[in-house]
């Protein structure tokens, strides 16, 4: 069954990124359908992190291609992939520890805003509605992710779950196409992970995009509709989880002996 191009968010072919005598990157590509959740794998070191920060603007790539909802993209710089419509999480919580939870989430949300500098120094009426709007919209989201009760609390004061939950509302504030979420269970409880997990499949549910870095091959294989697998910068393996899980090359580079006694 082909795909429709108007059901592809993310495309990227050919992607290559060298540091000194390291080659991070080689002719990586990917095409992630609109609503999927798309698990990205592979052992430490193998290029996953890079891949992220190339097509999230944070590294230049040295080669490839790069679409999102069917427009082209060049990641040079991370506010411009912002404004095309990627928003992403970190590994390490990134948080304004001393900002409010809604506060944060506003941050995020000015992405797509247009009163501009001078509208806030004068205040204008329509600085003032957008502003209403605003805030109104990062209440919903901190509603949505399920952490709405604490609006008021600084960042740092929140729970390790709840701010992995805040990170979240931030990168859903800037309405994007494709949200990539690097390493969101890190650190979490078994609890934790349990909401995380139902948080990621409402969004889905909903119509959203989500590209998923994550350690947690049980969480990945039992919430991704297809997973990629990165083994020293080149891909090894793409399909469901099924096909995942079942191919030599995985067992052998990543999932080995214990996955197959599970």
């Amino acid at each position: 069954m082909t795909q429709k191009s108007s059901d592809i968010v993310f495309n990227v072919q050919g992607v290559s990124k060298r540091f000194g005598g390291l080659q991070a990157l080689s002719d990586v590509s990917m095409t992630i359908q609109r609503g999927h959740v798309y698990g990205l794998i592979g052992p430490n070191g193998a290029g996953k992190t890079t891949f992220f920060n190339v097509v999230t603007g944070l590294y230049t790539p040295d080669g490839g291609t790069f679409e999102l909802a069917g427009r082209p993209y060049t990641p040079q710089a991370v506010h411009q992939v912002a404004q095309a419509g990627i928003a992403r999480t970190f590994q390490n919580i990134r948080l304004f520890a001393e900002m409010t939870a809604l506060e944060n989430v506003m941050v995020g949300r000015h992405v797509r805003t247009g009163s501009g500098l001078l509208g806030a120094i004068l205040r204008t009426p329509g600085f003032k509605a957008e502003e209403a709007a605003i805030t109104a919209r990062a209440h919903e989201l901190l509603e949505y992710v399920g952490i709405g009760k604490y609006a008021d609390f600084k960042a740092r004061t929140l729970s390790y779950g709840d701010q992995r939950r805040l990170e979240i509302a931030r990168a859903l504030a800037t309405d994007p196409q494709l949200i990539a979420l690097d390493e969101p269970a890190a650190g979490m409880n078994a609890t934790e992970k349990v909401v995380l997990r139902e948080l990621i499949d409402r969004i889905r549910t909903d119509g959203r995009t989500i590209l998923l870095i994550e350690h947690d091959v049980k969480l990945v294989m039992g919430l991704c509709d297809r997973v990629s697998v990165l083994d020293y910068g080149k891909l090894i393996a793409q399909g469901t989880p099924a096909e995942v899980q079942s191919n030599e090359k995985v067992i052998e580079a990543y999932l080995g002996a214990d996955h197959q006694t599970h």
